[in-house]
């Protein structure tokens, strides 16, 4: 009868075991873009975060593919730009992986641009506009104000959904807070140079960059937002150029460079890319060197 107690105890005590290992994993959270992966893993480092997209991809377009909904379906969160950058494929997902529990921003579903004042919100949007967003620009990632209010939310809604986490996500977003709010005066002072410069640049994703360092998108290389370069609209580009103003033809990491290319060519204006976010080029490896290449690669254009 001691024997069999004994081994009551030893198999009681494995299960309490491994059901302690289940609660201190952390929790599993699929970013739909790589900026919010790095924000992630700045707040729950002991979280299994997987991103759905790479700076090198378009995040409007992106395919439901089979392993992007398995890892959906393991997700206890989701953590997305927000402002219908994601409403041609997260639905989807959403319906395809049957996950409840990120069908909902009360529960397992998080936006960041549900956080922040965004900017360009307009009150009403049709077909004959393009690919634009009513609920404004959703590539916030560049702006290092919001990211540290999106920074507070997404600890918060870590919190709800793991409590018996709270005192560690509090301390990485104190640590985190701390190291972002002390790196924002740095990358003000090394842009100062920047500010009026005039760029022409592919779409309007670094909006919250040049926003915030000062510089002005006087064109844009897509006729409309979501179409792809024409000749006329290259040949209007061109005679904006002859003014002598233009520092540099800005294109993402993950935009095409040939319209870009052609322009530069016979403007004679520098073309360069852009990581669009973490892994972008080789410098990017978190946010905090993301800005860190934007800027130095920014800098290195005015210098020519």
């Amino acid at each position: 009868m001691r024997i069999n107690s004994n081994l009551t105890k030893i198999a009681a005590l494995a299960l309490m075991a491994s059901y302690s290992c289940v609660a201190n994993a952390g929790l599993n959270i699929f970013a739909c873009e790589p900026e919010y992966g790095a924000l992630a893993k700045e707040l729950a480092p002991e979280a299994k975060i997987y991103s759905a997209t790479t700076a090198m991809q378009d995040p409007h377009q992106v395919q439901a593919r089979p392993s992007l909904i398995a890892k959906m379906r393991q997700a206890d969160l989701a953590v997305c730009a927000g402002a219908e950058l994601e409403v041609g494929w997260l639905p989807m997902l959403q319906m395809k992986s049957s996950n409840s529990k990120v069908r909902s921003t009360d529960l397992g579903l998080f936006f960041a641009a549900d956080q922040v004042a965004t900017l360009d919100k307009l009150e009403s949007v049709d077909r004959s506009m393009g690919d634009v967003h009513a609920q404004g620009n959703p590539h916030l990632h560049f702006s290092p104000e919001r990211v540290l209010k999106v920074a507070q939310a997404l600890t918060d809604k870590l919190i709800q959904l793991d409590p018996g986490s709270k005192a560690e996500y509090q301390e990485s977003l104190t640590d985190f807070s701390k190291r972002w709010s002390e790196a924002i005066p740095v990358w003000e002072a090394k842009a100062a140079s920047l500010r009026g410069k005039k760029v022409i640049a592919y779409h309007s994703s670094f909006r919250y960059l040049f926003s915030w360092v000062g510089i002005e998108q006087v064109a844009d290389l897509e006729p409309k937002p979501g179409l792809p370069p024409s000749s006329s609209h290259l040949a209007s580009l061109l005679k904006r150029t002859e003014a002598g103003d233009i520092m540099a033809i800005i294109v993402a990491s993950y935009q095409d460079e040939r319209g870009a290319n052609w322009l530069g060519e016979r403007a004679s204006l520098p073309v360069q890319v852009l990581p669009m976010s973490v892994g972008g080029n080789e410098q990017s490896q978190d946010l905090f060197s993301l800005y860190d290449s934007v800027l130095d690669l920014l800098l290195g254009v005015k210098s020519k």
